[in-house]
């Protein structure tokens, strides 16, 4: 474990365990926050940060998927989202990852998509999201798969939502994306989109990643201004790598401000830079979020449990 933090520059090896310690220390005396759910987390109108997940794509990955999900575990978010996989490929480890997460007494947040899913399927691991006592679910359409093919049973994100609402008391998100979905005819187009989530019964939204705040500032405008007032949760990247801004771009087009094409041009060819001022950015990006207001924070950590601490450990003051 030792080798992941010391990486890491800006604070003394004594220091920075110190604060790993210390928010370890809390997770401990909140192990009932488990049986939460997510509204009523985001409802203390307090900042909180929570981490994303994914399970493995194959049975060989699981244990060390596994390990790395339950090391960040370790940092007490405030609650871990575990996602569905492209397609539902790796739907069958969904469950799995996040009832391991709720033994470490962490609140998940378990990914449900419905573009390649049945509704028997949808029902069945609804059952067994039921069975493993976990109550928040995140409600996507989800990416068309490699292969083309998907299944007919649902068309948009607002008919799996009204239908998980209907099927227990469950704790529904939905996705939201500042920029415009790349799939929308306009911006308003996609916040009307949007709206009939929440009517399907949505109880929080959280955003595609961004990396300019004003995005998110002027989203958030829009959609108080047409009447959508559920907790909007801010989504993270922390881009660690040059090959990982290219993926992002091809899936989801989003918008590169000048700073962070600079931060690309000039540490993009030297891995270690990269990441340290990936890190830095992002961390950056999340103390502005804060300090104008937006508390929710949601980062994509991409299974790594070194940028999840290095975040973590550097809001230690301003997210206790």
């Amino acid at each position: 474990m030792k080798s992941i933090f010391l990486v890491f520059c800006g604070r003394s090896v004594i220091e920075y365990f110190s604060v790993i310690r210390r928010i370890r220390s809390t997770a401990g005396q909140n192990r009932k926050a488990e049986d939460m759910k997510i509204r009523d987390i985001l409802g203390r109108g307090v900042p909180t940060i929570s981490f994303e997940v994914f399970p493995p794509k194959t049975a060989e990955n699981y244990e060390s998927v596994k390990e790395a999900a339950v090391t960040i575990a370790g940092l007490n978010p405030a609650f871990m989202s575990v996602t569905y996989g492209a397609g539902g490929g790796t739907s069958r480890y969904t469950v799995d990852i996040a009832a391991a997460l709720k033994e470490q007494g962490v609140t998940p947040l378990a990914h449900l998509t419905c573009v390649s899913s049945t509704r028997e399927k949808v029902h069945q691991v609804l059952g067994e999201l039921k069975e493993k006592g976990i109550e928040n679910v995140l409600a996507l359409r989800g990416d068309i798969p490699a292969d083309g093919h998907v299944e007919h049973d649902y068309q948009y994100a607002s008919q799996l939502i009204r239908e998980i609402k209907e099927a227990g008391d469950f704790c529904v998100g939905a996705a939201c994306y500042p920029e415009g979905h790349v799939e929308s005819a306009n911006k308003a187009d996609d916040i009307r989109h949007l709206k009939e989530k929440v009517e399907a019964g949505c109880d929080f939204v959280t955003t595609q990643m961004f990396f300019d705040n004003n995005i998110l500032y002027n989203f958030l405008y829009r959609v108080r201004e047409q009447g959508i007032s559920v907790p909007v949760v801010a989504g993270i990247m922390p881009v660690t790598s040059k090959s990982q801004i290219k993926r992002i771009g091809l899936m989801s087009g989003t918008e590169l401000p000048v700073r962070f094409r600079a931060l690309l041009d000039r540490f993009g060819d030297n891995p270690a830079a990269m990441k340290q001022a990936g890190i830095v950015y992002a961390t950056e990006q999340i103390i502005d979020l804060i300090a104008n207001g937006v508390n929710a924070i949601h980062v994509y950590t991409m299974n790594k449990p070194d940028v999840a601490a290095k975040i973590r450990a550097d809001l230690s003051e301003i997210i206790p």
